[in-house]
């Protein structure tokens, strides 16, 4: 583990930059191998590393060029808010809980914040809340895409 693992701003950070990176090793080494990713805007859960890493990658297929950058972070103990924009191109299917989403070649640039707990040096928990209603309006698949 690098010196970033005493602070948990940086290794929240390093994890969102594992992902931008597509890095799932570094991304795992950042991470517990027993994470826990929720999201507030589908209610989906996941438990452990590997199951977390599938569903990142089907991300990474959906929108290719998707990456996260962070605009604020603020921490308090083991707990990092991150004030994050998510930009990307669905290029490929999105995957909801309903069905696949077909690719539509077009934009997001959809708001998010992460609560991140660092436990140890390494990510525990991650909520993510997404704004789920944005993203498909901007695909296409809500209203004229003006969000």
């Amino acid at each position: 583990m690098t010196t970033t693992a005493s602070d948990p701003r940086a290794v929240a950070a390093a994890q969102l930059e594992a992902f931008n990176d597509e890095d799932w090793d570094r991304f795992a080494e950042l991470s517990h191998p027993g994470i826990v990713y929720t999201e507030a805007g589908t209610g989906r859960r996941i438990e452990g590393i590997e199951p977390y890493l599938e569903a990142l990658r089907e991300w990474k297929v959906a929108l290719p060029d998707v990456r996260g950058d962070i605009r604020r972070a603020l921490a308090e103990g083991g707990t990092v808010a991150e004030d994050v924009i998510w930009r990307g191109t669905q290029d490929g299917p999105l995957g909801t809980s309903g069905r696949d989403i077909a690719p539509t070649g077009r934009r997001i640039e959809v708001t998010a914040t992460l609560w991140v707990t660092v436990r140890d040096g390494r990510v525990a928990d991650v909520e993510h809340h997404l704004d789920v209603l944005t993203l498909l309006a901007q695909i296409g698949v809500l209203g004229d895409g003006e969000a």
